[in-house]
């Protein structure tokens, strides 16, 4: 069973990579959470039953970064950077160089590209340093001109890969590194004064572009949508099962990534009021997911030996859906033959039990993040 060395949940992503790990010298591993949902994502498809580093071997993760990364300065998406690699393996990977199959999906490659600096001030190794440096310019060189943000994948191999992304933190997860690479926080001192002004720009264009992109609800802000058209900036789908609507989960990033901003302009206080209203104004009352044993059954990504219901319950914590309609804020549900289901027993098993169409993402920012934010600048 893979062990982190230090952990996190994907709700404390933001958290994980706001320095904590980064800045204890004494600490021996570095952090590993910002692959938790690539390396999920491999053991649905892979299996979780291989060898891997330990946290604390580096130079072998590193390594396998080197390996992983391509001749355009980016990374495929959900692997296992920690997996202990053949000989065969690594030849293949070495020969695969060139090939276009790059993505920013899932929370990579600004992960890959953190870990590498963060190797390179552990060992003083200058091929971490450089292939961090690959990473970073690739980075950079995909901002999207017309708002800012950034492309599921590059270059695009489905129809949704060059939109504006806001699901899976690929835009927010990029402007908070750069955020700190340009303040110079660890593991990004080295780093030099004009990248670091390359940087600073990249987040002013990227946060503009976040306040352009909340869909607004009668002249007020609401929250943002996974996907926009880069020429329109209207929301669209993504998957087949993912279709335009705003997103819960990943708009609470998008909060806490404003909040997070030292000196926040009145626009972005304004997003973050009008985000955090919409957010109480659509919670979920009365109800909770509950889950129970099911027949096993084997898909493409995952093996089910549970399906899961929505239930009445009085005593629920508040239950946000994952999607929301644009106009009218009911929760918006499909199956991957893209058609939108009217209630949650209508998705298919397959579905239910490899996606979460519900959950209480929302919770932590009402409850602790947002009071917590107010206070702090005295309001």
């Amino acid at each position: 069973m893979l062990q982190f060395g230090r952990r996190c949940s994907v709700a404390a992503l933001i958290a994980c990579l706001a320095g904590h790990g980064w800045a204890q010298e004494s600490q021996t591993a570095l952090p590993l959470d910002a692959f938790a949902d690539g390396i999920n994502h491999w053991h649905n498809k892979h299996g979780s039953d291989y060898e891997t580093h330990a946290p604390e071997d580096i130079a072998a993760i590193a390594d396998n970064l080197l390996l992983y990364q391509r001749d355009n300065g980016g990374w495929v998406e959900n692997r296992d950077p920690t997996r202990v690699l053949s000989d065969e393996e690594k030849e293949e990977l070495r020969t695969a160089k060139d090939q276009q199959d790059t993505s920013f999906d899932n929370r990579n490659v600004y992960s890959q590209t953190e870990y590498l600096y963060g190797a390179y001030e552990r060992t003083g190794d200058e091929r971490y340093r450089d292939a961090a440096r690959r990473g970073l310019d690739f980075i950079l060189s995909e901002q999207i001109e017309s708002c800012g943000g950034w492309p599921h994948s590059s270059p695009p191999r489905q129809e949704y890969h060059d939109r504006i992304t806001i699901t899976d933190e690929v835009t927010t997860g990029i402007l908070t590194m750069l955020r700190r690479i340009a303040d110079g926080d660890a593991p990004f001192a080295k780093i030099d004064a004009k990248t670091r002004e390359e940087a600073e720009a990249a987040v002013a264009r990227g946060n503009d572009c976040l306040l352009r992109l909340q869909v607004k609800q009668n002249g007020r802000g609401a929250a943002w949508a996974g996907q926009y058209d880069p020429e329109t900036l209207e929301p669209t789908g993504a998957r087949t099962f993912e279709l335009p609507s705003m997103i819960s989960w990943e708009s609470v990033r998008v909060v806490n990534y404003l909040m997070g901003d030292p000196d926040p302009s009145p626009e972005m206080v304004t997003a973050i009021e009008d985000a955090v209203a919409w957010f109480d104004r659509v919670k979920l009352a009365g109800v909770k997911i509950e889950e129970f044993d099911a027949p096993r059954e084997v898909y493409d990504y995952h093996t089910a030996t549970t399906d899961r219901r929505l239930v009445e319950d009085t005593d629920a914590p508040p239950l946000w859906a994952r999607f929301y309609d644009l106009e009218t804020n009911e929760p918006v549900l499909a199956n991957r033959d893209g058609v939108r289901v009217e209630t949650y027993d209508q998705v298919h098993r397959e579905r239910r039990t490899g996606y979460h169409w519900f959950g209480t993402w929302p919770e932590e920012l009402l409850t602790t993040d947002y009071p917590k934010w107010k206070e702090a600048r005295g309001k």
